[in-house]
């Protein structure tokens, strides 16, 4: 008989947090799913519902006590689960997995994980860590974020009754008449789409959305921001500063990434935007309405979970990564 393939969860201790209300509540109305992870993960597994604080502090409490921590939803959930890590201070110890369960799963395209639950586990058991940057604003670990028209969406969204895509839907109809609000964005450390580098930019516009990216996706397969790269040391910003009309009339376009290069964009370490009742929305989760945002570029974050891939060199810059920043 050939040798039993190796995991990477040998000889590890994994969790597995699970939030019950991603998806619709998908968890507790997919009983064959339940079963399959409880089989696989054992008594690992954490599903109890809660608000966002206790599946951040559940999470923090799991990463203290796991070598593997998985996370089970969309993109709601992967943010916990980082912040987690984050807040107990096991950044470089623990690694992180992804099992896509939720409607909106950005970070998990950018890994090109499979949405299969089944080809989701085998990845975490015999995939590759992969090290990855990730999003600090204001203390919140993020691998996507938007100020401006799309994070008032998030915020009506979390305020309706109406649950999942229709209710995104249904908030969505402010973008219509959505107004361009005035905005002071500051650029640090950066470039243009020119090549042009700088050490300070300050722009002062009118803005109907900024988007501030790790990953390539919003929720719903969005192509929102088609040059970001989860590992490259930079934030990804595009700035929308277009009326609400061309907006939507260009949102197909929008929607798949093209329109984009129409648009002002930005490769940056920092960014500030000012200005006064702005709404954001970070991983798909509304932020209270402020005046002013801060973003920095979390370098070589943290470790997470992608397929095993062929590509020799990708291999070798991942161990080299993983070494050069000590974990």
């Amino acid at each position: 008989m050939p040798p039993k393939k190796a995991s990477l969860l040998d000889d590890k201790r994994v969790a597995v947090l699970v939030n019950p209300k991603s998806a619709k509540g998908r968890w507790g109305k997919d009983p064959k799913a339940r079963a399959y992870i409880h089989r696989v993960f054992g008594g690992r597994v954490y599903d109890r519902a809660g608000t966002k604080v206790e599946m951040i502090e559940t999470a923090r409490r799991l990463s203290l006590e796991n070598d593997v921590l998985i996370a089970l939803g969309g993109d709601g959930t992967v943010a916990d689960a980082m912040q987690g890590i984050f807040n107990a201070g096991r950044q470089k110890d623990v690694i992180l997995g992804i099992i896509p369960f939720g409607s909106g799963n950005a970070l998990s395209r950018s890994l090109q994980l499979s949405l299969s639950l089944k080809n989701a586990v085998r990845a975490i058991r015999y995939g590759t860590p992969r090290v990855v940057d990730v999003i600090d604003i204001g203390g919140r670990i993020a691998s996507f974020v938007s100020v401006g028209a799309t994070g008032l969406v998030t915020y009506r969204t979390s305020q309706s009754k109406v649950p999942g895509l229709v209710g995104h839907l249904l908030a969505s109809r402010i973008l219509f008449t959505h107004p361009r609000h005035p905005m002071q964005i500051t650029l640090f450390d950066g470039r243009d789409d020119a090549g042009v580098s700088f050490e300070r930019k300050d722009l002062d516009l009118k803005v109907f959305d900024v988007i501030v990216n790790k990953t390539n996706h919003f929720g719903y397969s969005w192509l929102i921001a088609p040059k970001a790269k989860i590992d490259d040391g930079y934030l990804d910003v595009t700035v929308f500063d277009i009326r609400a009309l061309t907006y939507v009339w260009y949102f197909p376009l929008i929607y798949l990434g093209i329109y984009q290069k129409l648009l002002k964009h930005y490769k940056v370490r920092r960014i500030e935007i000012r200005g006064g009742d702005l709404h954001a929305q970070y991983n798909g989760e509304a932020i209270e309405k402020r005046e002013s945002f801060e973003m920095n570029v979390i370098h070589k974050a943290l470790r997470v979970i992608g397929p095993r891939t062929a590509d020799k060199a990708r291999m070798k810059r991942n161990e080299r990564d993983a070494e050069d920043f000590g974990f």
